[in-house]
């Protein structure tokens, strides 16, 4: 499900809520192009780590397990930087997943 976040000067955003696709097929690629550079570099480092330890073959791993918590990762930090639910059913998922407070 996508939601529309909109900061002070009216830029809107839409993002997923929920398990991340993308991250679970491309790994950190989803968040290089997002421009969310640090966590892009978090999942690059497990990824080689990883890759290193199972000589190339558990680089999947950490994709498997940031696509279940990445996508909920970039709303909060999306709300840090000043962004807010665009409408109320956006406000009511944020508030249910637990992402936002009542």
């Amino acid at each position: 499900m996508y939601i529309q976040l909109k900061n002070s000067v009216g830029v809107l955003k839409t993002a997923k809520i929920g398990f991340s696709w993308t991250t679970f097929l491309f790994g950190f690629i989803p968040a290089l192009i997002r421009g969310d550079l640090k966590w892009a570099a978090i999942m690059f480092i497990f990824a080689v780590v990883t890759g290193v330890f199972t000589l190339g073959w558990g680089t999947w791993i950490p994709s498997l397990i940031f696509s279940f918590f990445y996508n909920k990762i970039y709303l909060k930090e999306l709300l840090e930087k000043g962004y807010v639910p665009a409408d109320d059913m956006a406000k009511y998922l944020l508030q249910e997943r637990g992402i936002i407070a009542a």
